[in-house]
């Protein structure tokens, strides 16, 4: 991998104990009342976007309304990013559901209903 590679993962890293520190208790939006955890960052290689999976609990509903938040919080995130890292460009900031723990548990499910079946 090139340097530039782990220059981005590296900016990666940080920007996702930035924005778990931001989500901790600086983000004021009632609609984030819910606990929300930063699971992955992803840094492009030209690091002009950064695609934060957030994972969300509470219903539906919830966890909507909360994502809703972190949208409109995006601009706030971007700028104190550049500040805090002092980053020559501000990344643009997207905020995506992280569903891949809720997508293991249906996997499982079905694997046991599977398995169920074989025995009968």
């Amino acid at each position: 991998m090139s340097v530039g590679g782990h220059r981005a993962e590296r900016v990666a890293e940080e920007i996702r104990t930035e924005v778990s520190l931001m989500l901790a208790g600086e983000l004021k939006d009632p609609r984030l009342a819910v606990p929300v955890t930063v699971t992955e960052v992803r840094l492009r290689p030209d690091m002009r976007a950064v695609r934060v999976y957030v994972e969300l609990a509470g219903t539906k509903q919830e966890r909507e309304s909360a994502l809703a938040g972190l949208k409109k919080a995006a601009g706030f995130v971007r700028h104190e990013l550049v500040e805090r890292l002092q980053l020559r460009r501000a990344p643009e900031v997207l905020f995506l559901l992280d569903e891949s723990e809720e997508y293991g548990h249906h996997i499982d499910e079905l694997l046991q209903k599977v398995h169920r079946q074989d025995k009968s």
